[in-house]
């Protein structure tokens, strides 16, 4: 049976460096309240329903989130944490309060954020300027980070392939020299601390360096094909596309339902990569005209989807049949399966049905 793990942003909440970039009280909330239509059609902004504008400091809301996860097969989170180098940390404390309080029994992985934190990643008028910048420091700081994350590999909650504590990577490309040398400290750690190993997975976009990664040592990637759709179109399109975006400010559109045939590619099909599937895509929240967009995202779409991912994975060991979904809650992003305003928990919905549908149904064609 597949294992659908989901993305978690933990931002949803104040914090002083924030509150100095940003303004006072800042979160992800505000780009999503402030969104516009860019086009005849366009669906923005996009509201929260059942959570609501939540707070992550709240363990109610917290738990709320793993009893919608469960509910729809979801096995659980993969909290996006970020370690920038001797040990400074951000947005780590709906984790911690997770990992103190035990609540909510509901299992966890972490992944690695490794990248540096841009002005335009956050704000569309902003700059290149780096608000705070990933750095590696070397072995002693990769120990350092091990120990202050020991607790949680430890935790009866944490999610484990074959027994390894399961670590995904962000950022490979950038240093690649680092990330090596930082995961065969980890491996070693991990047999001095009775962990066995970890399972270590890098994020990709379409394979294009799966041989690359795997030759650093991860034990497989993830594909992110969420916009694979552009991938495959033709140089002249690709680049009068980024002329329309960069120039004339014109945000990139597809359709949802086009989109949904890209997301889970042939490779996903192979024993060391994991397909990943997106419920939505909508960047414009963050970066506005120049956004990518894919519209018309519905949950009957976001049920083949799943369907498509279902299928590439059945016939993997059972510990491998892992599925990430992108994402839980990046509401900047328009990516998220959190329940909203149109269509309540459609995403979640789709999501139950499509495992009911095909476990019901493996040994017909699915169409």
């Amino acid at each position: 049976m597949a294992r659908f793990i989901t993305f978690y942003l933990p931002q949803y909440h104040p914090i002083p460096e924030n509150d100095e970039w940003w303004g006072k009280g800042f979160t992800e909330w505000h780009n999503v309240v402030r969104a516009k239509k860019l086009f005849k059609g366009h669906k923005q902004p996009h509201l929260p329903a059942d959570l609501g504008f939540y707070d992550l400091r709240l363990e109610e809301t917290r738990v709320k989130q793993a009893e919608l996860a469960k509910q729809s097969g979801i096995e659980g989170f993969c909290y996006w944490h970020y370690w920038f180098g001797n040990g400074k940390r951000l947005l780590e404390r709906p984790f911690n309060e997770v990992l103190t309080s035990g609540k909510p029994d509901f299992p966890f992985c972490l992944g690695w954020a490794n990248h540096s934190w841009k002005k335009k990643s956050w704000d569309k008028d902003g700059n290149s300027e780096i608000l705070i910048e990933q750095t590696y420091q070397g072995k002693e700081d990769y120990i350092n980070h091990f120990n202050t994350l020991l607790p949680a590999f430890c935790d009866k909650r944490y999610i484990r392939i074959n027994n390894k504590p399961l670590f995904v990577i962000y950022n490979t490309i950038d240093h690649p020299i680092e990330v090596k040398e930082f995961m065969q400290t980890w491996r070693k750690l991990a047999k001095d601390n009775e962990l066995s190993d970890f399972f270590f997975v890098a994020k990709d976009a379409d394979s294009r360096a799966k041989e690359n990664n795997i030759a650093l040592g991860f034990d497989a990637i993830y594909n992110l094909d969420h916009i694979n759709i552009h991938h495959n179109l033709s140089m002249i399109k690709k680049i009068w596309l980024h002329i329309l975006r960069e120039w004339f400010h014109m945000p990139t559109v597809f359709e949802y339902k086009d989109a949904i045939d890209y997301m889970v590619t042939k490779d996903c099909y192979n024993y060391n990569v994991f397909p990943s599937i997106a419920p939505n895509w909508d960047h414009s929240p963050r970066s506005g005209r120049k956004a990518i967009i894919l519209h018309n995202a519905r949950p009957q779409y976001f049920k083949k989807a799943v369907l498509k991912a279902l299928e590439a994975v059945e016939h993997k060991p059972q510990e491998e049949q892992i599925v990430f979904i992108v994402s839980w809650n990046e509401w900047g992003e328009g990516n998220y399966m959190e329940p909203d305003c149109e269509f309540g928990s459609g995403n979640l919905d789709a999501l139950k049905e499509a495992i009911e549908f095909f476990n019901t149904n493996k040994n017909k064609d699915i169409k």
